[in-house]
Parts: structure tokens; C-alpha cells; sequence
């Protein structure tokens, strides 16, 4: 199963664009589920070591909807909106509360494949600085980080919304990077989703 975070507090170009890649890759033969932060209430971590003691998060909110979709998936994207030069408060939210499944299983995305997608309003507003964050969160965790490759899509899907839906959608080399990076993604899911 490929698991889609939105880490976007709006249903608009960043859930857009992620859901036309959860398409791309149930065209492909894959099995998705989609996560929204959009509604939901995900409190900040509070490294509090409560989960290394409890073996569950002290927060009893929506991030207990997402922790079972983690562990089930097989692949991981992840897409954020830039804010400030940077991935959405929500979706690092996401990410650091992810330490309460490390301390139940400290392996829990290894060998999981992992892509990003940032949607920035301007063209160069922090993409690949959010697009770092994401694939520096897989590396620490184990999972395998896929780029779209030289050419277009050096670290994965880069998106230009000029902060509207319509700007999004004419985003032509967005949607090139996307292509490249799910290719990519497809092969290495292909290649080592198996693996125990």
C-alpha cells in the first residue's frame, strides 16, 4: 500500500497534487489510502519519553489514525505547501510524532520508499529546502528516499502554484518532476518492497 500524507491545512493545490499521484499509482496496479492534517487535530511532540516508557504517545488525538497506515504502508509520499522557506508546521507534526512508533519498533520505515512533494507560491520558495527536511526525516528513519533524478527533478516533485489551484494545475514542469519521481518511486517499490 502507498500511503499519501498531505501535510496542508487546505484542500487545495498541495492535496491536489497528491492525489493526482496516489492516481498515477493506483494506475500502476498500486493499492493507496490518503492522509489530510486538513481538520484534524495533531498536537506537537513533546519529547516527553512517555512513548519510550508506554510504548504509545501521550496524545490522544488524530495521529492515531495515521500510525497504522505507516506501519501498513510500503511506500510513503509525503507533500508539503512551503511556509516561511520550509514544510508546514502540520507535517513536521506528523513527522516527530512518528517517534512515539520508533519506540515500539525502532526499525518501523526501514526499507519503506519514501517521496516528496513540496508546493511552493513561488517558484523558488523554499522547495528544496522543504523537499531536505522530507527526505533527511527518511534517511533517519531507515526508509529509502527516492529523487526524481538529474534533469528536472533533482530531489522529487517541485510544484509552482503562484498560490492557486488553477496555478498548480498549469504547473507543466511540476508535473514532469512528478512523472520523473514516480517513476522512480515505482521502480524502487518494485525492487525492494519485499524485503523483511
Amino acid at each position: 500500500m502507498i500511503l499519501g500524507i498531505c501535510g496542508s491545512p487546505r484542500k487545495q493545490a498541495t492535496e491536489y497534487v497528491l492525489q493526482e499521484a496516489l492516481a498515477m499509482m493506483k494506475e500502476k496496479g498500486f493499492e493507496t489510502e490518503f492522509f489530510t492534517v486538513r481538520g484534524k487535530k495533531i498536537g506537537p511532540c513533546r519529547h516527553c519519553d512517555y512513548c519510550m516508557r508506554k510504548k504509545e504517545c501521550i496524545l490522544k488525538d488524530d495521529m492515531y489514525q495515521v500510525y497504522p497506515l505507516i506501519q501498513e504502508a510500503q511506500g510513503l509520499i509525503m507533500a508539503t505547501p512551503i511556509y516561511n522557506g520550509g514544510l508546514s508546521a502540520n507535517l513536521k507534526a506528523v513527522m516527530d510524532r512518528c517517534r512515539a512508533l520508533g519506540a515500539v519498533d525502532f526499525n518501523f520505515l526501514q526499507y519503506k520508499v519514501g517521496m516528496g512533494i513540496t508546493v511552493g507560491g513561488d517558484r523558488a520558495g523554499g522547495q528544496e529546502l522543504a523537499m531536505q527536511q522530507i527526505i533527511t526525516y527518511y534517511i533517519l528513519n531507515g526508509a529509502i528516499p527516492v529523487s526524481g533524478g538529474a534533469f528536472g527533478a533533482n530531489l522529487g516533485a517541485n510544484f509552482w502554484s503562484q498560490d492557486t489551484l488553477d496555478g498548480v494545475k498549469g504547473d507543466e514542469e511540476g508535473f514532469k518532476s512528478l512523472r520523473k519521481t514516480l517513476k522512480r518511486f515505482t521502480i524502487f517499490l518494485e525492487k525492494y518492497s519485499n524485503i523483511e
